[in-house]
C-alpha cells in the first residue's frame, strides 16, 4: 500500500462524517451511480460509502484509497457490497492497472488532488471508448460564497480537510480534458443560509467519445 498520504486528523474527521452524511447527499451518490455496468474504477473512496449504491449490472469496482486509515474502513464496506469491490491503497497519480475501465466515478475527490488537470487527463486514458466519468463534486459558486470559498481555501480549509479546495471549476476541467458532459446539473445539499463553503454540488455524465 502508498504511504503517498497519512493524514490521520482527516481520516478520523472523514470516517466520522461519512458515517452521518444528510439523506440528499446519499441521494446524489445513488443517482450518480444509477445504470453503470461493467468494469468501474472509483477514485478516492473514502470509507467506501459509495458501495451499497451500485447496482447489480456492475461486475467489478477497483476502488483507489491512499490514505491507510480510511482503506482500512473501505475494506470493511467492500465486504458488504453487493458487487465485487478491490480496495487499493495507491493514489490516483500513481495508479495502473493494465485494463481499461467502462466507467470511472469520482465523488467528493476532485477538490482535493494536488493537479486535478493532469489527474482528469490520466482518467481520460483510463476509459474505454464510449466509457463514462460519473461526477458528484462540490464546486465554484460566485457572491459572496464564492469569495467565502477563495478565503477558506487560501488558509485553513485544505489544511484541516485532506488538501479539500472548494473553489474548483471542476466542470470546465473535466470539458477541457476531453471528455464530452452528456448530462449535468447542480444542486445544494444544504440550505442557502447555511455558511458552509461547499454547499452546492455538481453531478454530471463526461463521455471519452472516441
Amino acid at each position: 500500500m502508498s504511504d503517498a498520504v497519512d493524514n490521520p486528523f482527516f481520516a478520523r474527521l472523514w470516517t466520522t462524517m461519512s458515517s452521518r452524511e444528510p439523506e440528499s447527499l446519499r441521494r446524489l451518490r445513488r443517482q450518480n451511480l444509477a445504470g453503470l455496468s461493467g468494469r468501474v474504477l472509483e477514485v478516492g473512496a473514502g470509507t467506501g460509502t459509495n458501495f451499497e449504491f451500485y447496482p447489480a449490472t456492475v461486475t467489478e469496482v477497483v476502488a483507489v484509497e491512499p490514505e491507510r486509515r480510511l482503506a482500512v474502513v473501505a475494506e470493511r464496506a467492500a465486504a458488504r457490497a453487493p458487487v465485487p469491490v478491490t480496495v487499493t491503497g495507491q493514489t490516483v497519480e500513481e495508479f495502473t492497472d493494465g485494463q481499461s475501465f467502462d466507467a470511472v466515478v469520482c465523488s467528493l475527490v476532485l477538490c482535493s488532488v494536488h493537479d486535478p488537470e493532469q489527474v482528469v487527463r490520466q482518467l481520460y486514458s483510463l476509459l474505454k471508448p464510449g466509457g463514462e466519468l460519473r461526477y458528484l463534486e462540490h464546486v465554484a459558486e460566485s457572491g459572496g460564497r464564492g469569495r467565502l470559498q477563495k478565503f477558506v481555501d487560501a488558509t485553513f480549509w485544505p489544511r484541516l480537510l485532506g488538501n479539500c479546495h472548494t473553489h474548483r471549476h471542476t466542470e470546465s476541467t473535466i470539458a477541457a480534458a476531453g471528455l464530452q458532459v452528456t448530462g449535468a446539473h447542480r444542486e445544494r445539499v444544504m440550505p442557502a443560509w447555511v455558511p458552509m463553503p461547499a454547499a452546492e454540488f455538481a453531478m454530471g455524465v463526461a463521455v471519452r467519445s472516441d
